[in-house]
């Protein structure tokens, strides 16, 4: 009788177990992934606690999200190098070169707009071109090359300002980026756009899985018969054009552009990157994972401001962040070959 009660019981508890096993799965893949959003979620929940006054949660997500922040397109700069196994300091530098170029020959030289486009987008390029030429043909390091390439395109940009800041283009170019929809800015919404088309190519197209594994054995992927010098060129001249494009619309959002705001970009943009790192694919570099850090950061940076925190704060933050997020990509990626 006792071995005939015992029966139910043990089946009753063996669909307990199967049953738990899934949900305990879907729980751990559900945190391994968006982790980050979730923090996100309590980062929002204790601002909203921690302000006197309160705040209108649908003005501040709109002011977060309408941020003219690069922080999206230089990420996926940074994403595009790293990607092929390079790594770009001279894109926040790039991005300065063409913002400044861009209003300078309108307002200063009386250029045609479109002109003055494309000789801006030429010059980005142009870095993006040296820096390939000196890394994958010279065999250069890249961090000496593109530091290098980065503080000349800082001095042509410079130069091309008259050392000033650089105002006057005509306020209808504003639309470029301030242009709204569903109440967000245009410039958000081609970062969202971007990120998409990078994500796909990189995760389900022979050029994004060719770049992946180029990134992770270059000599393997020669054996292989994968192009490794045109890829590791391409990463580089499209880092350049990205920074290039973006630097190009921010001027026509502001009407001008400050050489001095580029180098201001390097650290949110790497954190981002690296931040990202640690959602949607965790241990690899992801474009969406790098959207969700960029806006996790400005979120952040967007409450310290409202509590009254500025000004050194945006370095530490920055900083930390960066650091953070370098050794826990750093743990990932040792868990992922273990």
């Amino acid at each position: 009788m006792a071995t005939t009660r015992s029966q139910p019981t043990i089946a009753a508890g063996a669909a307990r177990q199967k049953t738990g096993i899934p949900l305990t799965r879907a729980a751990a893949y559900v945190l391994q992934r968006y982790s980050l959003v979730l923090l996100w979620i309590i980062m929002v929940v204790l601002f909203l606690v921690l302000l006197p006054n309160g705040v209108d949660l649908g003005n501040a997500s709109r002011a977060v999200l309408g941020q003219q922040t690069p922080v999206v397109f230089l990420g996926l700069a940074v994403i595009t190098t790293i990607a092929v196994g390079e790594f770009d300091l001279s894109f926040a530098f790039i991005y300065g070169l063409a913002g400044t170029t861009f209003p300078a020959l309108v307002v200063l030289h009386g250029w045609p707009v479109s002109l003055a486009i494309l000789v801006a987008l030429a010059a980005a390029l142009l870095v993006g071109l040296v820096n390939a030429v000196l890394v994958v043909i010279v065999g250069i390091s890249s961090i000496v090359v593109t530091l290098g390439t980065g503080s000349v395109a800082l001095g042509i940009a410079l130069l091309m300002s008259n050392q000033s800041n650089v105002s006057g283009l005509d306020p209808g170019l504003a639309q470029v980026a301030l242009g709204s929809f569903l109440g967000l800015p245009a410039v958000f919404w081609y970062g969202v756009v971007l990120v998409i088309i990078t994500a796909y190519v990189m995760t389900a197209t022979p050029l994004g899985r060719s770049m992946l594994f180029v990134g992770s054995n270059p000599n393997v992927a020669r054996l292989a018969g994968i192009p490794v010098r045109r890829i590791r060129f391409g990463g580089y001249l499209m880092a350049a054009l990205l920074s290039g494009v973006i630097g190009i619309i921010l001027a026509c959002g502001v009407g001008g552009f400050s050489t001095a705001t580029a180098q201001v970009q390097m650290m949110p943009a790497l954190a981002a990157v690296f931040l990202g790192t640690i959602a949607v694919i965790p241990g690899r570099f992801n474009a969406i994972g790098m959207f969700i850090a960029a806006y996790f950061l400005l979120t952040g940076m967007f409450g310290l401001q409202l509590l009254g925190l500025s000004g050194w704060v945006t370095n530490v933050f920055y900083g930390a962040a960066l650091i953070i997020a370098i050794t826990v990509s750093l743990l990932l990626r040792r868990r992922a070959r273990a």
